[in-house]
């Protein structure tokens, strides 16, 4: 099976890509960052999620080069605003411009430095989180974001499948990191949470869908 092609088609036809949107991933292309943001599909998917619940402050863990993130601000409602985190000052700075040229970046607060020393001096609550990081601190990275939600609140863990490795993750840490957070949502009695295997352009792969409760 095409997965690609059949994303294509569905981009094409529902996907919601537009000029602002492919200049950011250009732009993170020509400086060299990972090819690892979400598909035009998936962000469309985040922008719809946003919307339905109507999201007035998005904590997003892991900016990139900021495609995901203009998405995300592109959803707020009213005056909402986006608080999303960066390691890399590299990719902090793709992500600044992109936002910039997307014509976002008022609503956008940009926070630079590893997310388990940022997140402590972050305010809830907010509607929803996308957590989409180092794997590694996957758990520590969904306690936070509970701990900063409403009640009611949406978080989305991104790429928790990993092409199967999480069955049988051996010495790898982004597998490992993954299966700890499964084993932390067994018993978070603070969610309902459910995962979900996706296939497409990005390869095979999952999320993470919980409710707060």
């Amino acid at each position: 099976m095409d997965f690609s092609a059949v994303d294509d088609f569905l981009a094409a036809h529902v996907g919601g890509d537009d000029a602002g949107l492919t200049a950011a991933l250009a732009r993170a292309e020509a400086a060299g960052l990972p090819a690892i943001a979400v598909s035009a599909l998936q962000g469309k998917f985040l922008y719809l999620l946003a919307r339905l619940i109507g999201a007035r402050r998005i904590l997003e863990i892991g900016t990139l080069g900021g495609y995901s993130g203009i998405w995300l601000a592109r959803a707020l409602a009213g005056s909402g605003r986006l608080d999303t985190i960066e390691i890399d000052p590299a990719h902090a700075d793709v992500a600044a411009a992109n936002f910039a040229a997307a014509g976002v970046g008022d609503r956008v607060t940009l926070h630079r430095g590893a997310a388990l020393a940022v997140l402590p001096g972050l305010a809830g609550p907010y509607d929803m989180a996308f957590i989409d990081a180092d794997k590694q601190n996957n758990a520590a990275y969904f306690d936070w974001a509970v701990r900063l939600a409403r009640p009611g609140a949406l978080i989305i863990v991104d790429k928790v499948v990993r092409g199967g490795a999480i069955l049988a993750p051996g010495d790898d840490e982004k597998a490992l990191g993954t299966v700890a957070l499964f084993a932390a949502l067994q018993g978070d009695a603070r969610v309902e949470a459910t995962g979900l295997q996706l296939a497409g352009a990005k390869g095979w792969d999952g999320i993470v869908v919980a409710r707060v409760k």
